[in-house]
């Protein structure tokens, strides 16, 4: 005996397939959101967590900013105390100088110049004398120049020739003005670490 089905079973299957389509088109939804939710709140996360690092970056580096700026202050405060310091000792060395300045004259005058009058401005003095020829002023330059640890850079200002004595002790000389630098403690001892620096330098001989 053949059975027939009347029943509407293609509909039936349709309306499944419908259902079954949906029903999975709901879960890629919500499995989507999830996904989405959950990428979201990591990167929020990473975000965040970049965010701390930036402003703790940021922070340190307005710390060190301060740091530096008082460090700078302290450099300028030494500095301006070392400047002191150095200007105290420069007055107490300098109270000194006339002595080592009338030392040094009497050993570098030679024979046949005799000194009219000297005036110190700062470290530089202003020597007035007479001479008895041109070759006594050259060899006053030169002891000035290369045997005086106190005294540098001699400069012959003016020489002229002039008259001294009246009748018969009169007599031609030469009338000089030289203007000489005269050292600090601190710059003959600088003068001499250098001297020994390039002699230690200096390549020995075999």
């Amino acid at each position: 005996m053949i059975k027939i089905n009347l029943l509407p079973h293609r509909e039936a299957k349709r309306k499944e397939r419908k259902n079954a389509f949906f029903a999975l088109l709901f879960l890629s939804l919500v499995i989507g959101g999830v996904v989405v939710l959950a990428v979201g709140g990591f990167i929020a996360n990473k975000i965040s967590n970049q965010a701390q690092r930036n402003d703790f970056i940021k922070a340190e580096n307005a710390r060190l900013d301060s740091q530096i700026k008082e460090i700078a202050t302290l450099k300028q405060e030494i500095e301006a105390l070392k400047a002191r310091q150095q200007a105290v000792e420069d007055l107490q060395s300098d109270r000194n100088q006339p002595v080592y300045l009338m030392d040094e004259l009497v050993k570098q005058v030679p024979e046949g110049v005799y000194l009219k009058s000297f005036k110190q401005t700062g470290q530089r003095v202003v020597i007035n004398g007479f001479a008895q020829s041109n070759e006594r002023v050259s060899e006053l330059l030169r002891n000035l120049s290369n045997n005086s640890p106190w005294l540098e850079r001699p400069d012959l200002i003016e020489i002229r020739s002039t008259g001294a004595g009246q009748g018969k002790d009169a007599k031609k000389v030469f009338d000089f003005t030289i203007n000489v630098g005269i050292k600090r403690p601190r710059d003959k001892e600088q003068a001499a670490a250098v001297a020994a620096k390039n002699g230690d330098a200096a390549p020995k001989k075999p």
